[in-house]
């Protein structure tokens, strides 16, 4: 079960994850943004600085060669994170109408050309979403984290095996939402 506070407390850091899980742009590695979003107490915090210390020593063109080489052009990595989890694209389709909505339900407009599991729309998302006092966010917004941790599973091992430096992003993303799920203990406190 999602702990609702916790994850108000990430917000920011998940939405600073889906920026370096987009197509790097120059302001992505300024340093400004990841002191005033990522603390010491973070859990991915260990994960960053190392990710920080290698992008630090390539250029913006070996950057974007290096995402693109690792998202784009494998099939491993996909960042649809139902892309690889459905048998059929009715089902798949069936998900990501289902995205849309509960984006939607949550206050973000979607734009047209992008598809709902896209993994730093599904970041932007769970850092913009308004879920205090809503009865239906705990049931929702699980659903969301389960998709993401089910689609960078694979992900995670797959390029953590190849020392690149985005496996270290996919991690403290990981650790983050692991942060966000209550112990058996919280949930019988929540009861």
């Amino acid at each position: 079960m999602i702990n609702l506070e916790k994850l108000s407390q990430y917000q920011e850091s998940l939405g600073y994850l889906g920026q370096q899980m987009n197509f790097p742009e120059k302001m992505t590695f300024h340093p400004k943004l990841f002191e005033d979003t990522i603390t010491t107490a973070h859990p991915g915090y260990e994960d960053l600085v190392v990710y920080r210390e290698i992008m630090m020593n390539y250029t913006l063109s070996e950057i974007k060669a290096i995402y693109t080489d690792t998202f784009d052009f494998s099939k491993k990595n996909p960042l649809y994170m139902t892309f690889n989890k459905f048998d059929t694209q009715k089902e798949r389709g069936q998900m990501l109408a289902k995205l849309k909505v509960l984006y939607e339900m949550f206050g973000l407009k979607m734009v047209d050309n992008e598809l709902s599991d896209y993994l730093p729309l599904m970041l932007q998302f769970l850092q913009v979403a308004d879920f205090s006092n809503d009865d239906r966010a705990r049931e929702n917004l699980q659903l969301v984290i389960m998709i993401i941790e089910d689609g960078t599973y694979e992900m995670a091992n797959a390029i953590a095996k190849n020392n690149n430096p985005y496996a270290f992003v996919v991690s403290a993303l990981r650790k983050t939402l692991k942060a966000c799920i209550m112990s058996s203990k919280e949930v019988g406190n929540h009861a």
